[in-house]
C-alpha cells in the first residue's frame, strides 16, 4: 500500500491530475497508475480523494508527487533489472554448456574462451542481483522465473562449434538490448549506480559479441 503522501494531485473535471510538475510524457501513464494505485490500495471514494487532495495542496506538492514517481519508476528499474540477471543467467549456463561440449580443430580455443567468458557472467549475476537487492526488491533466483524473465532461449541438443558461436553472439546482443531499456528510467531518478552497472555489463557484452563474431568470419 502507497502512503497518502506519494499521491498529491489536483482535481479536473472526471481526472486526477498532478499538480505543478513537468512529467516527461512516456511518465503520464506511470503516474495515472499511481494515482490509481493509490486509489484502490485506500478504497476511497471520490469525494474523499477530494478532500484529500484539497487539504494535501501545498508548497512541497512537487516534492511529494516526485516521491510517487520515484517509488513507481524504481520499482520498474528492478524488474528490469531482473529481466536482465534472467538473460545473464541463461547465457552463463548456455555458455558453460557449450564449454563442456565443444568439439571439432577449435576445441581448445574454445574451450578456454567460453570458460573465462562463463566466469565473468557468474560474477555479473552477483553483481545484477545485489544491486536488485540494493533498490529493496527480492531478486529472482529460480529457473521458472528465468524462464519467464529472459530473453534468451534455451538451445537444444549439441550444436556444432560455428552454430556454439553464432548462438552465443545472438546471446550477448540480447543482454546488451536488455541492459539498453533500462536507461531511460534511470534518467528519471537519477540512479547513478544502477547506471554504472548497465554501462559496464554493455560494454562487456559488446566487446565479447565482437571476439566471438570475429571467429566466423572467413
Amino acid at each position: 500500500m502507497l502512503p497518502s503522501e506519494l499521491l498529491i494531485s489536483r482535481h479536473s473535471g472526471e481526472e486526477l491530475t498532478p499538480k505543478r510538475m513537468s512529467i516527461a510524457a512516456k511518465n503520464l501513464e506511470m503516474a495515472e497508475e499511481l494515482i490509481g494505485i493509490f486509489a484502490s490500495s485506500r478504497g476511497a471514494t471520490q469525494g474523499e480523494l477530494n478532500r484529500q487532495l484539497l487539504e494535501l495542496e501545498g508548497e512541497d506538492t512537487d516534492y511529494r508527487i516526485k516521491r510517487g514517481l520515484a517509488h513507481l519508476l524504481k520499482a520498474k528499474i528492478a524488474e528490469g533489472l531482473s529481466r536482465l540477471l534472467a538473460d545473464t543467467y541463461t547465457l552463463y549456463l548456455k555458455t558453460h554448456n557449450f564449454h563442456w561440449n565443444v568439439t571439432g580443430p577449435m576445441f581448445n580455443t574454445l574451450h578456454l574462451m567460453f570458460e573465462t567468458q562463463y566466469n565473468e557472467l557468474a560474477l555479473a549475476v552477483d553483481l545484477i542481483a545485489e544491486r536488485i537487492r540494493a533498490l529493496g526488491y527480492p531478486a529472482p533466483g529460480t529457473y521458472s522465473e528465468y524462464t519467464k524473465l529472459s530473453s534468451i532461449l534455451e538451445t537444444s541438443g549439441v550444436p556444432k562449434a560455428n552454430e556454439m558461436i553464432r548462438l552465443l553472439v545472438e546471446g550477448q546482443e540480447a543482454v546488451v538490448r536488455t541492459a539498453r531499456s533500462i536507461f531511460p528510467l534511470l534518467e528519471e531518478v537519477n540512479d547513478e549506480p544502477s547506471a554504472d552497472l548497465l554501462t559496464q555489463r554493455m560494454q562487456v557484452h559488446e566487446k565479447t559479441a565482437w571476439m566471438l563474431r570475429s571467429l566466423l568470419e572467413e
